[in-house]
């Protein structure tokens, strides 16, 4: 059987049929786009071409900084996504909560993942509410991560430019609601903050 290409699909049809056909799409993906806009206004034309990919990962990362927030912690969440779109795992900083030395929220969310093939790491997104830091950065290297979205980096700015060297795709969207948590937090506990990231409270 010979298949006829695309292409010479598209072009057969009536006109009328391939363009109302195309408008539909492009409303469609209009709509989703002034949600997007609407729900974070922050979002920089350059970020909302990947809204429509990172709107469940980044929710879920969100979600974990709110309740660290609300828990006394760092507000920091986290969610590994799948190439599929599956939440594999999600965390948030857990370091207050539990005294722990390492429970960042990428580390929280990559051990609620549980052991994964690595190929599943390779083709899944890590979501987190900020920029992560080398110890993040680097679990996130080691396991072939190859696409990390970060909430924000004004108020910490991690390992990104090292995850880009070794080819990993970084989206930054300079959320207003990530950037409005680390704030109050940094504001409000300023050694808890300092002793998160390892350095001596200025």
């Amino acid at each position: 059987m010979t298949h006829t290409p695309l292409a010479n699909h598209v072009e057969t049809r009536p006109p009328d049929m391939a363009v109302s056909g195309f408008m539909a799409i492009a409303e469609t993906a209009s709509v989703k786009q002034q949600k997007f806009l609407a729900e974070y206004p922050v979002w920089t034309h350059d970020t909302i071409l990947s809204a429509m990919d990172t709107d469940i990962g980044f929710e879920a990362a969100l979600a974990q900084a709110q309740k660290s927030a609300d828990e006394g912690g760092v507000p920091i969440g986290a969610a590994l996504v799948s190439a599929e779109g599956t939440i594999l795992g999600r965390g948030h900083n857990l370091r207050i909560q539990k005294g722990s030395a390492t429970l960042h929220a990428e580390i929280s969310a990559l051990e609620n993942a549980g052991r994964l093939p690595a190929a599943t790491y390779r083709g899944a997104t890590m979501y987190t509410t900020l920029s992560p830091c080398d110890m993040c950065t680097g679990a996130c290297i080691m396991y072939g991560i190859r696409r990390v979205v970060v909430g924000e980096n004004q108020t910490f700015l991690g390992g990104e430019q090292y995850l880009k060297e070794r080819g990993v795709e970084v989206v930054v969207l300079q959320n207003a609601i990530c950037q409005k948590l680390m704030e109050s937090f940094i504001a409000e506990k300023p050694g808890d903050w300092y002793e998160d990231i390892g350095e001596d409270h200025k």
